[in-house]
């Protein structure tokens, strides 16, 4: 006899499972459970019955509730005094091994009793070992969920205490995952990321124990509106210093004098500044497969004598490729402790995956970011695999079309290997293995349909079970059709669905089978839909291969209840609901073989049809853009809007989208370039330069260069194409901008010159400012004074003449910084003082902070060093508070002037260290010289000639990079904006 609560509620008696008959029964138990070998007062299991509004024969009630219960038990072969009738209730008697709650309360009375912690976490771990997940999480009663909820924190201490013990214990490797999850579920526990951050950086991880830091404070900052303890602020700043204390001490001995069985530590080797964790969840109902499992356990096994660093999985569509490669990968996960790359190809959508864009992906995910990722394909190639050369990773390609496509992303580092999914064989690839998948077995077959369908309804009806089984020819995917269709209609019996899928002709529209193709299959179901849904459907393939938000169904068909017409389709299959993003928006998207049907049904439809729904999901991307945009810190990349039309969502949905503009824009950088795509394909250019420029002042934040040049790139094509000369104008301008990022200085000249000469021709006086201001940077880098001087003045005199004070505010900055490099010191405090006024009028906080970041060269130059100081915190301040990275270290760049200048190398080199690291994280190799050299200066100060020579050498290599990207070999000046 074993009850529990701790989970589903459980009862089970001689093995088998006892039937409660309702929710009052279940009820009944639970609260019985909860405080078994106690009276359960009568009162309390009326409110545990009603949650309040208890009729006037509550009592008669839970009199028949519980005899029911009694009697249920009793047949299963339990004593008629498991349930006794006391005074003003009832009571349920059971040994302490009959319920799990028992168990966990006496472990946890153990633990308490043991003095050695070895113990201790074993008599902790048995306690946890108790628990099947949430208490009670299928028992609705707001009575009950108070109990549950006590528990659960119970559950969370123990398990928190137990991983606190582990770790002084010395086994940070093991317990990091458990952390993790555990800081998931309660993200304000500090004391849990205290042990998180102790464990990696315990496990050489300092980076991401500091981001596991900086995570947490955000959390605590945007949601609560405090900061982290002291304790925890002090941690911080041990992990930033490396405090000798912090290492990991000597795993204790067990009782036997054995330590505690845990995985072997992985051999030491570079940490990665981003966790790389990114398999997709593995299907909790996977079945079978145990023969290519074992086949691609043995490939992917370091020690095994027939190991293959690259194993293809090959089969037909819906045989269920990526579920196997997903569930096997996850259980060799532990074999490879440097983390698993996860890249979806996308060989049978419309647009297979460009490698070199992948290599670009894989790039970011191992913390390269910006122009640091190399433009061309073997240069990624090569830096990809010189990142792996020392690494433990699996990389999973998912959807592979030919070998072209995944040569460039295959590692070549023996400690690592290469899961790949593909419909046809790659045979031209080295040293692959290649494992053809079947559909399932029977006996597997049955088992994934009675997972889906429920263990009663199957054993009710096997015969009906067998057939439809036999008509899905046990493909997975039509197993899981068949199944999901009686898992939303649980009124159906089996044999309704197998005499809807009998009949070949019905089989089309619910199956895919066979030699039956989707297209037809689709084209069936439809007729059972209503026609608006039939229309989304075609009109949703139409937007591409995306993950899409459910609002676009609603400007897609023009009416306001587009997202219930959405459930129709997901409630039909046709589009699926893939999962919950960062802002809380649901996202769908149509299988890739659904999508081509889908565009095959819209291809009758009127043109202009098609073109107008096209058109008004674009205008609402543009509004939704232009308002993002508008929250984001200040910039100057927003152009003045076009001719393209603008759609808005209701206000309450928009306020929804847009509390994190940041967050939206994250959630949605895959759809903006392909919306900018798609305008580009319809010849809707004025829609496409718009949306490409747009997300201008959003790249410039994040440091996305590859997104910005590439949907830059697609606008400005389709404008020239069109001579849409406003549309180029701007982009060229923001091109010109992205190459003075990326240190491009001569093509940033080019692109700035023919936007100038766009923007005199079209009367933007604006633009025209703007470009010429972009070139004056060119000029003061490049060391030309002269000619900066005399393009800022010409700029800052048409944005005056056009009373743009924006504009104005970041000129008067400019024109300070250049008298003040001509010495001419009071002019330049004019210029600064105009400049930050104007800004703080303007309620511009971020351009307030870049004018007092210049303005500390001045209080510098003057011998007011701490003055100085005051302005770059401030400035770092307002950077760090808006994520701003670059602006971060430009500032830190000064802080570290300001302390060189007084000799103070202790206070300098850490700042220009860190600095010069953002640089080189986002391709920043002007400015990064410039850190190396003064860290170099301050070396050679100190007497430590063997680094400066080391420093000094570094900012001479990369000024000798810049030199051969720009034709000349002057160092040139810092880029700062």
């Amino acid at each position: 006899m074993r009850f529990g609560l701790l989970g589903p509620l459980h009862a089970q008696i001689a093995g088998r499972a006892v039937p409660l008959n309702g929710p009052r029964q279940t009820k009944m138990l639970a609260a019985l459970l909860i405080d078994a070998n106690n009276i359960v007062a009568m009162e309390r299991l009326v409110a545990v019955m009603w949650d309040g509004n208890a009729p006037a024969t509550a009592v008669r009630q839970v009199q028949d509730a519980v005899s029911g219960l009694r009697r249920n038990l009793v047949v299963c072969g339990a004593p008629g005094s498991l349930i006794s009738t006391r005074r003003g209730g009832y009571e349920i008697h059971l040994a302490r091994d009959q319920l799990d709650l028992l168990e966990f309360d006496h472990e946890r009375h153990l633990a308490e009793q043991r003095t050695a912690p070895f113990e201790t976490a074993l008599a902790l771990r048995r306690a946890l070992a108790c628990w099947r997940g949430s208490a009670l999480a299928d028992t609705p009663s707001q009575v009950l969920e108070i109990d549950a909820a006590g528990l659960n924190e119970k559950r969370a201490a123990t398990h928190k205490q137990c991983l606190a013990i582990e770790l002084d214990l010395g086994r940070h490797r093991e317990v990091i995952d458990e952390l993790t999850v555990l800081l998931r579920e309660h993200p304000y526990d500090e004391q849990v990321a205290e042990h998180l951050m102790v464990a990696l950086y315990r496990c050489g991880r300092q980076g991401e124990a500091l981001q596991a830091y900086e995570r947490l404070r955000r959390t605590l900052a945007d949601e609560l509106g405090v900061d982290p303890t002291p304790p925890l602020q002090a941690l911080h700043q041990r992990i930033l210093t490396a405090d000798p204390a912090l290492a990991a001490p000597v795993p204790a001995q067990g009782p036997s004098g054995t330590p505690p069985e845990s995985p072997a530590p992985a051999a030491p080797g570079p940490a990665m500044a981003m966790p790389v964790r990114q398999l997709p969840l593995d299907v909790t109902d996977f079945v079978g497969r145990a023969e290519a499992l074992a086949e691609i356990a043995g490939l992917l096994d370091v020690s095994a004598s027939n190991r293959a660093p690259v194993a293809v999985i090959v089969g037909s569509p819906g045989v269920g490729k990526s579920s196997l490669v997903t569930h096997a990968a996850r259980l060799a996960s532990a074999n490879f402790p440097d983390g698993q790359l996860y890249l979806n190809l996308a060989a049978t959508s419309d647009e297979p995956r460009d490698p070199g864009l992948m290599l670009a992906e894989a790039l970011r995910a191992l913390s390269i970011a910006g122009s640091a990722i190399p433009n061309g394909l073997s240069e990624r190639a090569a830096l990809y695999r010189s990142l792996l050369v020392d690494r433990h990773m699996l990389v999973v390609l998912d959807d592979a079309g030919h070998a072209d496509q995944v040569l460039p992303l295959l590692p070549g580092a023996d400690g690592c290997a290469v899961l790949i999914t593909s419909r046809t064989l790659l045979t031209q690839l080295p040293g692959a293995r290649h494992i053809d998948l079947d559909v399932l077995s029977p006996a597997e077959a049955r088992e994934l349909f009675t997972g889906i369908v429920g263990r009663r309804r199957v054993e009710r009806e096997p015969g009906e079970a067998d057939a439809i089984l036999d008509c899905c020819g046990n493909l997975p995917l039509a197993i899981r059709i068949a199944g999901g269709k009686l898992a939303g209609r649980p009124a159906w019996s089996l044999r309704v669905l197998r005499e809807r899928i009998e009949d070949e002709s019905r089989r089309l529209a619910e199956l895919r089978i066979g030699d039956l193709n989707v297209r037809a299959s689709v084209e069936l179901s439809l007729r059972l839909l209503p026609a608006d849904a039939v229309r989304a459907l075609s009109l949703l393939g139409l937007l591409g291969p995306y993950t899409l938000p459910g609002w676009v169904v609603g400007p897609l068909l023009d009416r306001p209840d587009g997202e219930e017409v959405l459930d129709t389709l997901v409630d039909a299959s046709l589009v699926r609901l893939t999962a919950t993003d960062a802002i809380g928006q649901p996202r769908y998207r149509l299988h890739d073989l659904i999508r081509t049907c889908a565009v095959e049904i819209a291809a009758p439809l009127p043109t202009a049809d098609k073109r107008d729904a096209i058109i008004r999901v674009l205008s609402v991307w543009l509004d939704l853009v232009r308002r993002g945009t508008d929250r984001l810190p200040a910039g100057l990349l927003t152009a003045a809007p076009g001719s393209a039309p603008r759609r808005s969502l209701p206000d309450a949905v928009m306020d929804r989208l847009m509390a994190d503009p940041f967050g939206w824009f994250d959630a949605e950088r895959d759809n903006l370039l392909g919306a900018v795509k798609l305008a580009v394909d319809r010849g809707l250019d004025e829609l496409a330069w718009e949306l490409a420029a747009g997300t201008a002042t959003y790249y410039d934040h994040r440091c996305l260069y590859q997104d910005w040049q590439h949907g830059h790139r697609l606008a400005l094509d389709a404008a020239e194409a069109t001579g849409n000369a406003r549309g180029a104008s701007v982009l060229l301008r923001g091109l010109g901008q992205l190459h003075i990022y990326q240190d491009e200085f001569d093509r940033a000249t080019r692109a700035l010159d023919m936007s100038i000469e766009l923007c005199r021709d079209n009367g933007d006086k604006r633009g025209e400012a703007l470009s010429v201001a972009m070139l004056s940077t060119v000029s003061r880098v490049q060391g030309r004074d002269d000619e900066a001087l005399e393009r800022v003045e010409q700029a800052l005199a048409i944005a005056v003449g056009e009373g743009d004070r924006d504009v104005e505010a970041q000129l008067s900055c400019s024109m300070a910084v250049m008298r003040l490099m001509q010495g001419q010191l009071e002019e330049a405090e004019s210029w600064f003082t105009g400049a930050l006024n104007l800004s703080r009028a303007l309620d511009d906080e971020h351009r307030v902070a870049v004018v007092l970041r210049r303005f500390s060269r001045l209080h510098d130059r003057r011998g007011d060093p701490d003055e100085a100081l005051r302005c770059l915190w401030q400035a770092s301040a307002t950077f760090e508070r808006l994520a701003d990275e670059r602006c971060t270290a430009y500032t830190l760049l000064e802080v570290g002037r300001v302390y060189a200048g007084q000799d103070d190398r202790d206070q300098a080199s850490p700042a220009l260290e860190r600095a010069a690291g953002l640089f080189h994280r986002h391709g920043d190799r002007q400015d990064e010289a410039t850190c190396w050299q003064l860290i170099g200066d301050l070396d050679a100060a100190a007497g430590s000639h063997h680094m400066a020579r080391q420093h000094r050498g570094r900012a001479l290599r990369l000024w000798q990079t810049i030199g051969e990207m720009n034709q000349t070999t002057a160092p040139a000046r810092p880029s700062s904006p």
